[in-house]
């Protein structure tokens, strides 16, 4: 395979000048139904990056999400940002699988997975080369994840239970993120005024998806995302 492109380098270097936007490719979700089910993965892929997107999150997961292999290798093939994988890692062939399929980062979701497992698979990707971003949602799950030696760590707002968003807990738990690793907002991140908050908070990356796909114009609604 060919080297990847650095998926937390570009949220590092892009962070350093505003808030770095994974832009969220997929066609439904379990809280919100139908998004943007007949999308275009190459033609979002364009207008994220030409939007200023930092990286592109795409999901792979048929059942829930309408996703595919294909919509990863098209947006992948149609733009330059670096690529996440979205889907429910659950063996390391699934990380291999992540590899092949060309995507430069994958997720780990980290109440998911035994603490074993989540070390395994970690390792597996870091030595193909892949970077990982470790999904938590609370303070056991990221005392987990960094001692496994995450980088790369998003908090998800949302309860994958009820769906509900909760935006205190990426406040509670950004102070608890150790320096020198990337930090991830996921989930409810609607507008400028949300994304203003998490950067003050100490956030380096927002992961957005419904906002943007259900955006009216991308390019105006990432700018207003990309605070300084």
């Amino acid at each position: 395979m060919p080297p990847t492109r650095g998926f937390r380098d570009a949220i590092v270097e892009n962070s350093k000048q505003h808030l770095a936007v994974i832009a969220e490719i997929k066609r439904r979700s379990p809280s919100k139904g139908d998004l943007n089910v007949g999308l275009d993965p190459a033609q979002l892929a364009r207008a994220y990056e030409s939007g200023g997107a930092t990286c592109l999150s795409v999901l792979t997961d048929e059942h829930y999400f309408g996703g595919s292999r294909s919509d990863l290798e098209v947006a992948r093939n149609s733009s330059m940002l670096p690529v996440i994988r979205k889907d429910f890692i659950v063996s390391v062939g699934d990380v291999c699988d992540t590899r092949l399929m060309g995507a430069d980062c994958m997720l780990l979701i980290a109440s998911a997975l035994t603490p074993d497992e989540m070390g395994l698979f970690f390792r597996t990707a870091v030595d193909i080369g892949l970077d990982v971003l470790v999904e938590v949602h609370n303070a056991d799950e990221l005392e987990r994840s960094v001692e496994i030696g995450a980088t790369l760590i998003g908090v998800n707002q949302r309860n994958l239970a009820t769906f509900e968003v909760d935006h205190r807990r990426a406040k509670q738990l950004a102070p608890l993120i150790p320096s020198g690793v990337v930090k991830v907002a996921e989930s409810g991140v609607r507008d400028g005024e949300d994304a203003r908050v998490l950067r003050d908070c100490g956030f380096d990356a927002v992961l957005v998806g419904e906002s943007l796909l259900t955006s009216e114009n991308i390019s105006t609604s990432l700018e207003r995302l990309q605070v300084k």
